[in-house]
């Protein structure tokens, strides 16, 4: 299995542009300042990955891989790649750097996730974001697309299982609220100053306005400048560099298990093809359901935690059913019953998410995997949560749930019965 030796991301509330700094920027700060941190040198990696989605765009940038050894003279030579998957542009990175390790090539990867959004004004990056769809049938023209397509989901929720409109606004309210409660604790999320409650995303005003049936912008993710790296690396590497630093091996997560699924681009198909099963996200449950297999465990009562693509709060409320904590339909019982609290039976996002910490395209699913590396390691500081299973989750979805990445890590039963029996 590989291992996840740590990593670090960038401050989700700066504005890069606003600083006058160019899309390198970031990069060099997550890179120069994961190193530092996870105490390794730019000799030590073997190949690097970098997820971005949007830099041609916003940035008028291509070409990240190799931008990514300005980090360091000393990366210069090693093998660089970009890879582009929308939302899930990070764990396509990733996945990437896990097959390096796996199929032997390389003992170390390092993956870099980064978007700079704020070079424009928000129509022009909502058409920009507008690509991650089927442009010409579903965005183009349209103001604010994904926010539209997005709220479709919640659509569906609320005709597929006869819930009162009203009473699924009150449930977005609510996990809304959640996402900026949660951010407030965590030092690098982007709206960990910001006054939002409950009442708040309730009312419609020019402070909230709507952006279309089903969602305001209280229920949105943020437009985020940002970049977060993680170091991978094989078991053999793991364990010269645990005996190096003189830190416990079983100290040191695995990636138990990961799933990947593509379902048809445009929302109207996936809606279509989901009537014929038992939720109304298939595609994102069944790269769950991989994760879980490979990682050999049953469910998500095996979980301390999980980080779910909240990029709206329709899609954190589908995450209940999707990772399978209720049965379909039955997610309003999270809600009702306060599991998904810090201190809940499954915190979700206790970083503040998509909504509260911020969504570099890009950087996120890289981000992810940074918070649950961070969980499982009981390395969260304010926004720790009980671990006992010592595994979290993570699913990173791209397009309107059209790339679905989902990650398990912690560590093997073995070792989890070894950290109990210490304590």
């Amino acid at each position: 299995m590989v291992r996840v030796l740590g990593g670090y991301q960038t401050d989700f509330a700066r504005n890069w542009t606003r600083e006058g700094k160019h899309l390198v920027a970031p990069m060099k700060e997550a890179i120069q300042e994961g190193l530092r941190i996870v105490q390794l040198e730019p000799q030590d990696i073997g190949t690097i990955h970098v997820g971005n989605f949007g830099a041609e765009l916003y940035a008028m940038q291509g070409h990240l891989g190799s931008l990514a050894i300005e980090a360091d003279p000393r990366f210069r030579g090693k093998p660089t790649g970009r890879h582009e998957a929308a939302c899930a542009s990070g764990s396509i990175a990733m996945l990437a750097g896990l097959s390096d390790i796996e199929a032997g090539h390389y003992q170390t990867a390092m993956v870099l996730g980064v978007e700079q959004m704020k070079t424009v004004n928000s129509v022009q990056g909502g058409d920009y974001l507008g690509t991650a769809s089927w442009y010409e049938r579903e965005a183009k023209g349209k103001d604010y697309p994904f926010p539209r397509l997005f709220g479709k989901i919640g659509a569906e929720y609320v005709r597929r299982y006869d819930m009162a409109k009203s009473t699924y606004e009150q449930y977005q309210a609510y996990l809304s609220d959640l996402m900026y409660r949660n951010a407030r604790k965590n030092p690098k999320a982007q709206t960990r100053d910001w006054a939002m409650n409950e009442k708040h995303a309730l009312t419609e005003d020019k402070f909230n306005l709507r952006i279309s049936e089903e969602i305001k912008l209280s229920d949105c993710s943020q437009v985020t400048d940002g970049a977060a790296v993680v170091f991978l690396a094989s078991e053999e590497y793991a364990r010269e560099y645990a005996r190096k630093h003189n830190i416990d091996l079983n100290t040191i997560p695995h990636i138990l298990g990961w799933g990947h699924t593509t379902a048809p681009m445009m929302l109207a198909d996936k809606v279509a093809e989901s009537l014929n099963y038992d939720r109304p996200l298939p595609h994102s449950r069944e790269a769950v359901k991989q994760a879980y297999n490979r990682a050999g465990i049953e469910g998500p009562e095996q979980l301390d935690v999980y980080e779910f693509h909240d990029c709206f709060t329709t899609t954190a409320y589908a995450s209940v059913d999707v990772i399978g904590l209720t049965r379909p339909g039955e997610n309003y019982k999270a809600i009702e019953g306060g599991w998904l609290e810090m201190d809940g039976k499954l915190p979700i996002n206790p970083s503040g998410g998509l909504i509260g910490g911020g969504h570099p395209v890009g950087a996120t699913g890289i981000r992810q995997m940074l918070d649950v590396y961070k969980q499982t390691t009981e390395k969260a500081d304010d926004y720790q949560v009980a671990i006992k299973n010592r595994k979290a989750l993570m699913v990173n979805i791209g397009g309107s749930g059209t790339t679905n990445c989902a990650f398990v890590v912690g560590f093997p039963e073995s070792t989890t019965t070894k950290a109990k029996t210490r304590r």
